[in-house]
């Protein structure tokens, strides 16, 4: 159990600055050469927040269209449709986590596990509303079709992939919060946030074969 976390706070500054940069440089190349399906101008740059530079490498090799020189592999159709899913979850996850601090739950008599619960069940349900609204945002445009099909397209498309994800991301979060931190990390601390980056890398190892699976069923579009 780790109780001195200066040493990893300079770690997780580094890992967050790199993350920022990554998100920035992408930013700036979607302005300029904006996505064909434009809900991906956003899944990069948010992709960037917890994967850094690699995301950068995965935009290059997968998103870029002035790379492609034919169908990409089905492989590499995956793994974008799960940055699409996890930038939903990404989103949500801090919108959530920053709002049950900054309301201050803590100073209300809520239990450490009280608000690990409290973290759990807004994360899930932010998530889960964005991931529909991205899932929608491909779906209508790709088949032309607005309204309640592509609604409930994208909720069969998506609820399976986006709780595959959070089950990585929530495991890791039930370690830090049980086993490996004392006192407990706060979404004040860089620290926080760094360990959030590597639970969001493996919600997206989590959701990657249930991608797999949704898009090789044809329940979910090939990105």
């Amino acid at each position: 159990m780790v109780r001195d976390t200066s040493w990893l706070t300079w770690f997780a500054w580094l890992a967050l600055a790199g993350a920022f940069a990554s998100a920035g440089w992408l930013i700036t190349e979607l302005i300029r050469r904006p996505q064909r399906m434009w809900i991906m101008n956003v899944v990069w740059p948010v992709t960037a927040l917890y994967m850094g530079p690699f995301a950068i490498w995965a935009f290059r090799t997968m998103g870029d269209a002035r790379k492609a020189s034919g169908p990409r592999p089905f492989w590499q159709k995956t793994f974008v449709g799960t940055t699409h899913c996890g930038s939903g979850c990404t989103l949500g996850d801090i919108i959530a986590d920053f709002t049950i601090f900054y309301a201050g739950l803590a100073f209300f008599g809520v239990t450490a596990t009280g608000m690990f619960l409290t973290y759990l069940t807004l994360d899930y349900v932010l998530a889960y509303l964005l991931g529909i609204a991205f899932q929608y945002l491909s779906i209508a445009p790709m088949r032309a079709v607005w309204g309640w099909p592509s609604v409930w397209a994208a909720i069969k498309a998506d609820t399976l992939s986006l709780t595959a994800f959070e089950i990585g991301l929530f495991g890791w979060m039930a370690l830090m919060h049980f086993v490996l931190f004392r006192p407990h990390l706060e979404p004040n601390q860089a620290a926080y946030w760094f360990m959030m980056q590597i639970g969001m890398c493996i919600g997206f190892l989590t959701s990657y074969p249930m991608n797999w699976w949704l898009v090789s069923k044809g329940i979910k579009e090939s990105m």
